[in-house]
C-alpha cells in the first residue's frame, strides 16, 4: 500500500516584538490543510500591526496545491501580506521559482526563492 503524504507544518516563534514563521510544505496541499493552520497563523499575526514578519517556507518535499488550497493560500496572502517584511522560500523545481515571483505580487515585503535552506536563511537575516 502506498501512503500519500500531505501536510503542512508550522513553527512560530516571538522573540521580543519580532515574528519568525517556519513552515514546510509536503505533498500536495489540501483545503484541510488549510483550515488547520490557517488559524494559528492568523492568531500569531493577530497582534502585529507593521511589516515585520519574516518567514522561511521549505518547499523542497512539496508537489502543488489543490485548487480550493491554491485559493486558501491566495486569501492568506491578501489577509497578512502587509504584515511579512521577508518570505524566503526554498526548493529544487522551476515551478516552484514562478509560483514565488507571482506570490510576490500580493505581499508588501519582498519574497524571494532559493535553492538551498541555508542561502534562504542568510537572506533573512541580511
Amino acid at each position: 500500500m502506498k501512503i500519500q503524504r500531505h501536510a503542512l507544518s508550522i513553527g512560530i516563534d516571538r522573540i521580543d516584538d519580532h515574528v519568525f514563521i517556519s513552515l514546510k510544505a509536503q505533498g500536495k496541499l489540501t483545503h484541510d490543510d488549510y483550515q488547520t493552520i490557517t488559524p494559528m497563523i492568523d492568531a500569531a499575526l493577530a497582534t502585529v500591526t507593521h511589516r515585520d514578519v519574516k518567514v522561511l517556507f521549505d518547499a523542497t518535499e512539496l508537489e502543488g496545491w489543490e485548487l480550493r488550497a491554491a485559493w486558501d493560500d491566495f486569501n492568506l496572502a491578501l489577509k497578512h501580506g502587509n504584515q511579512f517584511a521577508k518570505i524566503a522560500i526554498f526548493g529544487h523545481k522551476r515551478w516552484q521559482d514562478n509560483i514565488t515571483k507571482i506570490g510576490s505580487w500580493f505581499i508588501a515585503g519582498d519574497v524571494k526563492f532559493f535553492e538551498t535552506e541555508g542561502e534562504a536563511i542568510a537572506w533573512l537575516k541580511a
